[in-house]
């Protein structure tokens, strides 16, 4: 239904578009900082959960009603900028809990909150400027109107970037839970980096409300 050129010129689309770490790679990474590696891998696929949530949507025309109106998209933008400057300050405020033995034990044994993590991720997944606009104006253009089924092409498409995403953000999250693990030998290295996760999410989520559509 979908040819190979238009899955290939799409994958490169979405190769360009994703290496630039946005709001979904940034989250990923301060929640490896401040959680460690399975709370990284658990926001990891909530983020590609909630981004598929909107290549259906715009399979279904609600992406395209986002993308032109603009009270709706700044509601979608501001609510996902607010949630993770609030997840900031709760990591930031408990900076202070995070202990070397405590990660040590987590790791001989099954961490709570995985649930909790992935809807966190799915959240942001979801509320994502970046990928509201990649979704709702890219996707479309690839789709081939005379084969039909419109719908499930860009269901199909949407599959491409969803499977980059989480490779990319999976390597990132792992990555940076690698740099916590070298600070979690002392509580207060620990105490720091967990800070600085905290602040990665307040920035990020003020960057995110002020960027964007100005119109």
């Amino acid at each position: 239904m979908v040819s190979a050129d238009r899955l290939l010129a799409f994958a490169a689309m979405s190769v360009l578009v994703i290496v630039i770490p946005g709001p979904s790679v940034l989250f990923v990474i301060g929640r490896a900082l401040a959680h460690g590696r399975r709370s990284a891998v658990a926001t990891a696929v909530g983020n590609v959960f909630g981004s598929y949530l909107l290549v259906v949507a715009v399979a279904v025309g609600i992406g395209s009603l986002v993308e032109r109106s603009v009270a709706v998209y700044l509601t979608v933008k501001l609510a996902g900028a607010a949630y993770l400057v609030y997840l900031g300050v709760q990591a930031f405020r408990h900076r202070k809990e995070l202990k070397a033995s405590a990660i040590r034990a987590r790791s001989t044994g099954p961490e709570r909150g995985d649930l909790r993590t992935v809807l966190d991720g799915v959240l942001v997944g979801v509320t994502n400027p970046k990928g509201v606009v990649f979704f709702a104006a890219v996707l479309p253009q690839f789709v081939d109107h005379s084969a039909g089924h419109v719908p499930l092409q860009m269901l199909l498409l949407g599959l491409v970037p969803i499977t980059i995403g989480l490779v990319t953000d999976t390597l990132w999250g792992l990555t940076a839970s690698a740099a916590r693990t070298w600070f979690a030998r002392s509580d207060r290295r620990l105490s720091l980096i967990g800070g600085a996760g905290g602040c990665t999410m307040i920035g990020l989520g003020v960057t995110v409300a002020v960027t964007g559509r100005a119109d």
